[in-house]
């Protein structure tokens, strides 16, 4: 099998896996990737998201196969046009609990 034809063939699900794998080192039943495999997914997972994944964020694969890399400049352009995000927001008053 050609690599666009393993890369075509690839279900989305197989690419998340891979990324799992490649982020921990390990595959999802516990055994340790070889250098080997890592490389070999790191290529998979790479040439998928420029095929499929489109993005213009920094450090992503672009469609060329290129690595996206963006300057300082660009990158605090991009976070402060975005309104800030807050995960969850917590006051440290106790007075305010209900553990009467």
């Amino acid at each position: 099998m050609q690599f666009d034809d393993l890369i075509n063939s690839m279900s989305r699900e197989t690419y998340d896996r891979l990324v799992t794998a490649v982020e921990t080192g390990r595959w999802p039943d516990g055994n340790k990737l070889t250098d080997e495999q890592r490389e070999n997914s790191l290529q998979l997972v790479m040439a998928y998201q420029a095929k499929f994944i489109p993005s213009d964020q920094h450090m992503s694969i672009g469609k060329d196969g290129n690595m996206l890399m963006k300057s300082k400049r660009d990158l605090k352009q991009q976070f402060a046009e975005q309104p800030e995000q807050s995960i969850a927001r917590f006051t440290l008053d106790d007075s305010s609990s209900n553990n009467d």
